[in-house]
């Protein structure tokens, strides 16, 4: 992997991992574009990269890492429950899923849930929850189980979690730092697992490329989030909807 490969492949994870677009999706079709095989060592690079959009979050919400939160923190450990044990249990199942195909259907079916999602969406202020603090631990549970379907190829983390978060009651604002928060636990036992299946590879990485690659995700991510919410405040779900469409169309196309 070469430094201007990092850069690429940095900045598409700190964008997209936290849009409802599916990071994993991205970075499988960014390096098939490179000719980046799936080696042990672009593992290790997935890894370190993973970790700076962690980082991310925690520099975003640090108000919300303190013991002061812990209620918060519950329910957020109960959200990531279903994930963990579907995710764990059928691990080999899911690696067999990896595929340009599948990522690119996927792509379709999540953007047309969320225009379908958008279409029914009827905001009523006083009735929605705006606070991340205020969701219920049903709630919670719920928006866990919606996540499940991440766990195919090109569905996205952050974008079932959002549609979850939609449906039981939450702002399109909340549903997004919610989702971010959420990433919080999940990203982090899905890079130490890796960590330590992969933590010899480190070794024989280049360490200027894995440095690189980290802060170029961190940064990205960092601003990506910030940008996010903005936009959030004017707009609607439907851009990303209709993108996942086009994107979805686009990959059957290129690769058929």
């Amino acid at each position: 992997m070469t430094l201007f490969d990092s850069t690429i492949l940095g900045i598409i994870e700190g964008f997209t991992e936290f849009l409802p677009i599916s990071s994993t999706g991205h970075l499988i079709v960014a390096s098939k574009f490179l000719g980046i095989d799936q080696t042990n060592v672009t593992k290790a690079y997935e890894v370190i990269i993973q970790f700076a959009a962690i980082l991310a979050v925690v520099l975003n919400y640090k108000e919300k890492f303190t013991l002061k939160k812990i209620e918060l923190w519950k329910k957020l450990i109960l959200a990531f429950i279903p994930i963990g044990v579907v995710g764990f249990v059928f691990s080999h199942q899911i690696k067999e899923l990896f595929s340009i195909n599948v990522v690119a259907i996927m792509f379709i079916i999540g953007g047309v849930v969320f225009l379908i999602v958008e279409k029914f969406y009827i905001p009523k202020e006083r009735y929605l929850i705006d606070n991340v603090e205020q969701v219920s631990y049903k709630q919670a549970f719920l928006i866990g189980i919606a996540q499940i379907f991440a766990l195919i190829p090109g569905t996205s983390r952050a974008g079932s979690s959002i549609i979850g978060a939609l449906l039981v009651g939450l702002s399109r604002k909340a549903s997004a730092e919610f989702s971010f928060l959420l990433a919080f636990p999940v990203m982090s036992a899905v890079t130490g697992y890796d960590l330590l299946k992969h933590y010899h590879e480190f070794s024989d990485a280049n360490l200027v490329t894995l440095l690189l690659g980290f802060v170029v995700a961190f940064i990205v991510a960092f601003i990506t989030i910030k940008l996010f919410l903005k936009f959030l405040e004017k707009f609607t779900f439907i851009a990303f909807g209709i993108y996942r469409i086009l994107f979805g169309l686009l990959l059957l196309l290129f690769f058929h």
